[in-house]
Protein backbone atom coordinates (compact mmCIF):
# COMPACT_ATOMS: atom_id res chain seq x y z
CA UNK A 1 0.00 0.00 0.00
CA UNK A 2 1.68 3.11 -0.90
CA UNK A 3 2.36 5.51 2.13
CA UNK A 4 0.78 8.82 3.10
CA UNK A 5 2.95 11.94 2.32
CA UNK A 6 2.36 14.85 4.06
CA UNK A 7 1.74 18.17 3.18
CA UNK A 8 4.29 20.78 3.68
CA UNK A 9 1.33 23.53 4.76
CA UNK A 10 0.42 22.45 8.62
CA UNK A 11 -3.10 24.27 7.92
CA UNK A 12 -5.96 21.98 8.55
CA UNK A 13 -8.14 21.01 5.39
CA UNK A 14 -11.37 22.64 4.38
CA UNK A 15 -14.15 20.08 4.06
CA UNK A 16 -17.10 19.77 2.12
CA UNK A 17 -19.21 16.20 2.05
CA UNK A 18 -22.09 16.72 0.03
CA UNK A 19 -23.61 13.47 -0.49
CA UNK A 20 -27.21 14.65 -1.90
CA UNK A 21 -25.88 15.43 -5.61
CA UNK A 22 -25.99 18.41 -7.45
CA UNK A 23 -26.38 18.82 -11.57
CA UNK A 24 -23.18 18.65 -13.37
CA UNK A 25 -22.89 22.80 -14.17
CA UNK A 26 -23.51 23.48 -10.48
CA UNK A 27 -20.57 21.01 -9.37
CA UNK A 28 -18.14 22.31 -11.96
CA UNK A 29 -19.11 25.69 -10.21
CA UNK A 30 -18.41 24.97 -7.03
CA UNK A 31 -15.24 23.05 -8.02
CA UNK A 32 -14.36 26.22 -9.65
CA UNK A 33 -15.28 28.58 -6.90
CA UNK A 34 -12.99 26.34 -4.32
CA UNK A 35 -10.13 27.07 -6.98
CA UNK A 36 -10.75 30.07 -7.06
CA UNK A 37 -10.37 30.98 -3.44
CA UNK A 38 -7.31 28.69 -2.80
CA UNK A 39 -5.81 30.76 -5.40
CA UNK A 40 -6.94 33.81 -3.50
CA UNK A 41 -6.53 32.99 0.04
CA UNK A 42 -4.15 29.94 0.16
CA UNK A 43 -6.76 28.18 2.01
CA UNK A 44 -6.72 24.12 1.18
CA UNK A 45 -9.84 22.56 0.40
CA UNK A 46 -11.41 18.94 0.21
CA UNK A 47 -14.59 18.00 -0.96
CA UNK A 48 -16.78 14.76 -1.40
CA UNK A 49 -19.74 14.71 -3.69
CA UNK A 50 -22.46 13.33 -6.10
CA UNK A 51 -23.71 14.28 -8.99
CA UNK A 52 -27.76 14.11 -9.41
CA UNK A 53 -29.18 13.57 -11.76
CA UNK A 54 -26.53 11.29 -13.32
CA UNK A 55 -23.88 13.15 -16.05
CA UNK A 56 -21.27 12.69 -18.60
CA UNK A 57 -18.87 15.23 -18.06
CA UNK A 58 -16.10 16.28 -20.74
CA UNK A 59 -12.34 17.32 -20.40
CA UNK A 60 -11.69 20.46 -20.85
CA UNK A 61 -9.30 19.82 -24.22
CA UNK A 62 -11.07 17.01 -25.74
CA UNK A 63 -12.51 17.62 -29.25
CA UNK A 64 -16.10 16.98 -28.07
CA UNK A 65 -18.17 17.66 -31.19
CA UNK A 66 -16.07 15.42 -33.30
CA UNK A 67 -16.03 12.65 -30.58
CA UNK A 68 -19.31 12.41 -29.38
CA UNK A 69 -23.16 11.82 -30.59
CA UNK A 70 -24.52 14.99 -29.42
CA UNK A 71 -27.93 14.37 -30.96
CA UNK A 72 -27.46 10.19 -28.90
CA UNK A 73 -26.97 12.48 -25.43
CA UNK A 74 -29.99 14.24 -26.48
CA UNK A 75 -31.96 11.43 -27.26
CA UNK A 76 -31.08 9.19 -24.40
CA UNK A 77 -31.75 12.76 -21.96
CA UNK A 78 -28.50 12.86 -20.26
CA UNK A 79 -26.84 15.69 -18.25
CA UNK A 80 -23.44 16.70 -19.55
CA UNK A 81 -21.03 19.21 -18.51
CA UNK A 82 -17.33 20.22 -19.27
CA UNK A 83 -14.82 20.54 -17.01
CA UNK A 84 -12.37 23.12 -15.88
CA UNK A 85 -9.33 19.95 -16.23
CA UNK A 86 -8.76 17.89 -18.63
CA UNK A 87 -8.28 14.27 -19.36
CA UNK A 88 -11.12 12.16 -20.98
CA UNK A 89 -14.98 11.54 -20.38
CA UNK A 90 -16.16 9.76 -17.52
CA UNK A 91 -19.99 8.94 -16.60
CA UNK A 92 -20.49 10.16 -13.05
CA UNK A 93 -23.37 7.57 -11.34
CA UNK A 94 -22.52 5.52 -8.92
CA UNK A 95 -19.28 7.40 -7.54
CA UNK A 96 -17.62 9.12 -5.14
CA UNK A 97 -16.21 12.25 -6.78
CA UNK A 98 -13.56 14.00 -4.71
CA UNK A 99 -12.43 17.59 -5.20
CA UNK A 100 -8.85 19.12 -3.96
CA UNK A 101 -8.22 22.74 -4.32
CA UNK A 102 -5.09 24.03 -2.32
CA UNK A 103 -1.66 26.30 -3.08
CA UNK A 104 0.39 24.45 -5.44
CA UNK A 105 3.17 25.15 -2.78
CA UNK A 106 1.19 22.36 -0.70
CA UNK A 107 2.91 19.54 -2.17
CA UNK A 108 6.18 20.80 -3.91
CA UNK A 109 4.73 20.92 -7.03
CA UNK A 110 1.63 19.65 -9.47
CA UNK A 111 3.48 15.86 -10.60
CA UNK A 112 3.65 15.88 -6.80
CA UNK A 113 0.09 16.88 -5.84
CA UNK A 114 -0.87 14.25 -8.31
CA UNK A 115 1.20 11.37 -6.90
CA UNK A 116 0.15 12.22 -3.01
CA UNK A 117 -3.36 12.76 -3.39
CA UNK A 118 -3.56 9.25 -5.16
CA UNK A 119 -1.55 7.68 -2.35
CA UNK A 120 -3.95 9.35 0.14
CA UNK A 121 -7.19 8.17 -1.91
CA UNK A 122 -4.91 4.60 -2.34
CA UNK A 123 -4.86 4.03 1.56
CA UNK A 124 -8.16 4.89 2.04
CA UNK A 125 -9.55 2.03 -0.54
CA UNK A 126 -6.70 -0.33 1.41
CA UNK A 127 -8.90 0.24 4.53
CA UNK A 128 -12.09 -1.16 3.16
CA UNK A 129 -10.51 -4.52 2.13
CA UNK A 130 -9.01 -3.78 -1.32
CA UNK A 131 -5.20 -3.88 -2.50
CA UNK A 132 -4.41 -0.69 -4.33
CA UNK A 133 -1.54 0.17 -6.18
CA UNK A 134 -0.37 3.06 -7.93
CA UNK A 135 0.34 3.11 -11.72
CA UNK A 136 3.68 3.13 -13.08
CA UNK A 137 4.95 7.40 -12.85
CA UNK A 138 5.00 8.83 -16.53
CA UNK A 139 7.40 12.22 -17.09
CA UNK A 140 3.98 14.59 -16.29
CA UNK A 141 1.24 14.23 -14.19
CA UNK A 142 -1.44 15.69 -16.61
CA UNK A 143 -3.34 12.94 -18.78
CA UNK A 144 -2.79 13.26 -21.95
CA UNK A 145 -6.00 14.15 -24.35
CA UNK A 146 -6.71 11.23 -25.52
CA UNK A 147 -9.83 9.54 -27.29
CA UNK A 148 -12.79 7.67 -25.12
CA UNK A 149 -13.49 6.89 -21.73
CA UNK A 150 -10.91 8.67 -18.84
CA UNK A 151 -10.95 4.93 -17.48
CA UNK A 152 -10.05 3.70 -20.95
CA UNK A 153 -6.28 3.55 -19.52
CA UNK A 154 -4.52 3.89 -16.21
CA UNK A 155 -1.94 6.99 -16.63
CA UNK A 156 0.77 7.42 -14.25
CA UNK A 157 -0.02 7.72 -10.54
CA UNK A 158 -3.32 6.54 -10.88
CA UNK A 159 -5.27 4.41 -8.01
CA UNK A 160 -5.41 0.36 -9.47
CA UNK A 161 -7.07 -2.37 -8.19
CA UNK A 162 -5.46 -5.44 -10.05
CA UNK A 163 -4.00 -3.55 -12.30
CA UNK A 164 -7.33 -2.01 -13.40
CA UNK A 165 -8.16 1.73 -12.81
CA UNK A 166 -10.94 2.25 -9.90
CA UNK A 167 -10.34 6.64 -9.96
CA UNK A 168 -10.11 8.62 -12.81
CA UNK A 169 -8.63 11.97 -12.24
CA UNK A 170 -7.52 15.29 -13.49
CA UNK A 171 -5.79 18.65 -13.00
CA UNK A 172 -6.21 22.61 -13.41
CA UNK A 173 -4.00 25.25 -12.26
CA UNK A 174 -4.97 28.89 -11.41
CA UNK A 175 -2.21 31.31 -10.43
CA UNK A 176 -0.44 29.86 -6.94
CA UNK A 177 -3.45 27.07 -6.60
CA UNK A 178 -4.56 23.91 -8.46
CA UNK A 179 -7.97 21.95 -8.58
CA UNK A 180 -7.17 18.33 -9.17
CA UNK A 181 -10.92 16.24 -9.25
CA UNK A 182 -11.76 12.74 -9.96
CA UNK A 183 -14.34 9.75 -9.54
CA UNK A 184 -13.72 6.90 -7.28
CA UNK A 185 -15.99 3.81 -9.07
CA UNK A 186 -18.83 2.16 -6.46
CA UNK A 187 -20.61 0.02 -9.00
CA UNK A 188 -21.74 0.41 -12.78
CA UNK A 189 -19.79 1.00 -15.65
CA UNK A 190 -18.19 3.33 -17.91
CA UNK A 191 -20.84 1.82 -21.07
CA UNK A 192 -22.33 5.60 -21.22
CA UNK A 193 -19.10 6.83 -23.06
CA UNK A 194 -19.05 4.23 -25.45
CA UNK A 195 -22.60 4.42 -26.22
CA UNK A 196 -22.77 8.27 -27.16
CA UNK A 197 -19.18 8.02 -28.90
CA UNK A 198 -18.70 8.43 -32.48
CA UNK A 199 -16.14 6.08 -33.21
CA UNK A 200 -14.65 2.42 -31.77
CA UNK A 201 -13.54 3.34 -27.88
CA UNK A 202 -10.53 1.39 -26.58
CA UNK A 203 -11.99 -1.38 -24.34
CA UNK A 204 -12.02 0.34 -20.72
CA UNK A 205 -9.29 -1.33 -17.52
CA UNK A 206 -12.49 -0.14 -14.87
CA UNK A 207 -12.80 -1.93 -11.96
CA UNK A 208 -15.39 -0.55 -8.84
CA UNK A 209 -15.30 -1.43 -5.33
CA UNK A 210 -18.30 -3.21 -5.41
CA UNK A 211 -16.93 -5.27 -8.13
CA UNK A 212 -14.04 -5.85 -5.52
CA UNK A 213 -15.08 -6.59 -2.54
CA UNK A 214 -18.26 -8.69 -3.76
CA UNK A 215 -20.63 -6.24 -1.98
CA UNK A 216 -22.33 -2.66 -1.84
CA UNK A 217 -20.33 -0.15 -1.80
CA UNK A 218 -21.83 3.03 -0.14
CA UNK A 219 -20.83 6.58 -0.38
CA UNK A 220 -20.75 7.56 2.94
CA UNK A 221 -18.16 4.51 3.97
CA UNK A 222 -15.81 5.68 0.92
CA UNK A 223 -15.93 9.65 2.35
CA UNK A 224 -14.97 8.86 5.98
CA UNK A 225 -12.09 6.84 4.64
CA UNK A 226 -11.11 9.56 2.41
CA UNK A 227 -10.97 11.78 5.19
CA UNK A 228 -9.47 9.46 7.70
CA UNK A 229 -6.65 9.39 5.06
CA UNK A 230 -6.36 13.17 4.31
CA UNK A 231 -5.38 13.38 8.35
CA UNK A 232 -5.32 17.13 9.21
CA UNK A 233 -8.71 17.51 8.25
CA UNK A 234 -10.70 20.42 10.08
CA UNK A 235 -14.36 21.05 10.84
CA UNK A 236 -16.88 20.26 7.93
CA UNK A 237 -18.65 22.93 5.83
CA UNK A 238 -21.60 23.19 3.10
CA UNK A 239 -20.54 24.12 -0.26
CA UNK A 240 -21.07 27.42 -1.28
CA UNK A 241 -24.38 27.72 -3.14
CA UNK A 242 -24.20 28.49 -7.12
CA UNK A 243 -26.91 31.44 -6.10
CA UNK A 244 -24.76 33.27 -3.61
CA UNK A 245 -20.89 31.92 -3.75
CA UNK A 246 -19.22 30.98 -7.33
CA UNK A 247 -18.02 33.56 -8.94
CA UNK A 248 -18.10 31.12 -11.42
CA UNK A 249 -21.91 30.69 -12.18
CA UNK A 250 -23.47 27.86 -12.97
CA UNK A 251 -24.56 29.38 -16.58
CA UNK A 252 -20.86 28.80 -17.59
CA UNK A 253 -21.16 25.24 -17.63
CA UNK A 254 -24.39 25.28 -19.26
CA UNK A 255 -23.60 27.28 -21.93
CA UNK A 256 -23.60 24.88 -25.26
CA UNK A 257 -20.36 27.33 -26.49
CA UNK A 258 -18.55 26.03 -23.53
CA UNK A 259 -19.40 22.72 -23.86
CA UNK A 260 -19.38 21.87 -27.74
CA UNK A 261 -16.39 24.64 -27.54
CA UNK A 262 -14.07 22.02 -29.53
Amino acid sequence: MPSRLTEATTAPWDLSVDPGGRPGSENMAVDAWFLGESNRTGAAFLRLYRFDPPCLSLGRNERAAARYDRAAIARLGLDVVRRPTGGGAVWHEHAVTYAVAAPIATFGGLRAAYQAIHSRLAAALHTLGVATTLAPDRPTARPPDRSGSCFATPVGGEVLIGGRKVVGSAQVREGRAFLQHGAILLAGSQEVVTAVSRKPLIAGAATTLSAELGRPVSFEEVADAVIEAFGNVGAQHAAPLPSDGPTVRPSVFQDPDWTWRR
